[in-house]
């Protein structure tokens, strides 16, 4: 019997029982529905959160410090850790050593690493944030060259800023997106927030307030600073700036954590008056002398660069910390998601498979008079195992086909609900699922092999049907 008429009989057995066909490849597209759309729902956060750090280019930087900082000491309160690192030696981060660094092949740019906490005022709205200084050649660099309005800065001593979107929004001031247009909510509204147009922001004088601490009172009097808080030790310098720019809004997977909510020109920020330390990496790497630095910010041309450029740096006797040295701890942590979320799924699509083995055991009970005519007019057993096999690999690639329809409905729908109830208004809309070629060919794939070794007992069954009963069988 040729190849295409055994297909043939396959089909048309399928067709003979309609109903409970099309009961059991329901199961199946049941079944491969929740499989991919969880499985695409941790694809699509690895692919947002890859895509983020791409689009900003971490994974081609990299921080350079002169004491080595274990994130896990200062997140667990480990004191002593902390000491230890303080007393060690360590190569001091100098004008000498930064000309060094940037003459390194595969350099792109570095310089030296600078935020720390301000108060932001505009007219009377204000906030509290975060200024980052940057050189200006940064302005033709990713993400600092996609301003959503307004210019970057051109000359590393001017008094402009550069404000994020998100920092106005803070202050009730909401610049409407032209590509993601929103409306105010009535609570915004009740709070005071208003629409402006960019053009009223752009080029207007904002204030930069920082605090700054009477170090020679500190001297001489530190039992005072300790009993009451050290507030009467502080006191705030007030610099003023021009906005001649206006981030892009960030997602709820953007850059945020890596991009102050203000950024100035460099030599601009070296001179605002300001505390001697803003965070751990000048805490530790700090020697409070002119001219050194706690931590350097460094680019490289390609991300092949990366592992070079770290060695010829850590010979220097220097500690570099990197995105892309936590990039397979990502993907492993992101593995084990997709495994447990696609495990899930999985069940499902066994439940239809035991739907497949017990409507074809039902088959072969009422066929077996015609499985017996078939072996008696000289049918193989493996002919009739190739019958089966083609009825369950039709159910299978019809569940599979069907069940990924079913698996992108659900997730438009969910991805809907995702972005109107968990991110916050005004935000652009995040795609939580995504469904790469893999994950389509995988399915249809796995949908076929599970159906076939669904199938794998009742065609062997069906093979082993004695003929001369299975005649009288009624």
């Amino acid at each position: 019997m040729k190849l295409l008429d055994l297909i043939e009989l396959g089909f048309d057995n399928l067709r003979r029982t309609k109903l409970r066909t099309t009961l059991t490849t329901l199961g199946v597209v049941i079944g491969i529905g929740a499989l991919t759309s969880m499985v695409s729902f941790g694809t699509g956060m690895q692919k947002n959160i890859t895509d983020a750090f791409k689009a900003n280019d971490l994974f081609t930087s990299m921080f350079i410090t002169s004491k080595e900082v274990n994130i896990e000491q200062v997140t667990e309160g480990n004191f002593e850790g902390i000491a230890e690192a303080w007393k060690r030696p360590a190569t001091p981060l100098t004008d000498s050593t930064l000309t060094t660094i940037q003459q390194i092949p595969g350099v792109d740019i570095a310089f030296p690493e600078i935020r720390f906490p301000v108060k932001v005022q505009i007219d009377s709205h204000d906030t509290r944030t975060t200024l980052q200084a940057l050189p200006a050649m940064m302005g033709n660099k990713k993400p600092f060259n996609q301003l959503m309005f307004g210019n970057f800065f051109r000359d590393d001593t001017s008094k402009l800023i550069v404000i994020d979107w998100n920092t106005l929004k803070k202050m009730n001031i909401f610049i409407q997106d032209p590509e993601h247009p929103t409306k105010l909510t009535l609570e915004d509204s009740l709070r005071g927030m208003r629409t402006l147009h960019p053009d009223s922001i752009i080029g207007k004088s904002i204030k930069i307030v920082s605090a700054v601490l009477d170090g020679s009172q500190l001297a001489f009097n530190p039992m005072q600073f300790l009993m009451n808080s050290g507030r009467s030790f502080f006191s705030e310098s007030i610099t003023e700036f021009k906005i001649c720019g206006i981030h892009k809004k960030s997602s709820a997977f953007s850059d945020n954590q890596f991009r102050g909510g203000i950024i100035a020109p460099i030599k601009a920020a070296q001179n605002i008056p300001r505390l001697g330390f803003s965070n751990v990496w000048e805490l530790l790497g700090s020697s409070g002398k002119e001219g050194t630095y706690s931590s350097l910010y460094l680019r490289v041309k390609r991300i092949e660069d990366m592992k070079p450029v770290r060695e010829t740096i850590e010979k220097m006797r220097l500690h570099v910390f990197s995105i892309s040295d936590q990039l397979e701890e990502i993907k492993r942590g992101f593995m084990i998601v997709d495994s447990l979320l696609g495990a899930v799924g999985t069940v499902a699509l066994f439940v239809a498979a035991l739907g497949i083995i017990n409507t074809m055991v039902m088959s072969i009970l009422e066929r077996t008079r015609e499985i017996g005519i078939m072996k008696a007019i000289g049918g193989s057993e493996n002919e009739i195992r190739m019958i089966f096999f083609v009825e369950a690999a039709t159910i299978g690639l019809i569940g599979a086909f069907f069940g990924l329809i079913l698996g992108w409905i659900v997730t438009r729908i969910a991805n809907v609900i995702a972005n109107s109830q968990f991110l916050p208004k005004g935000e652009p809309p995040v795609d939580f699922f995504y469904f790469p070629l893999w994950l389509i060919f995988g399915a249809v794939a796995f949908s076929i092999v599970v159906s076939l070794a669904a199938g794998l007992y009742p065609a062997n069954r069906a093979a082993r049907v004695d003929p001369v009963k299975a005649l009288r069988h009624d």
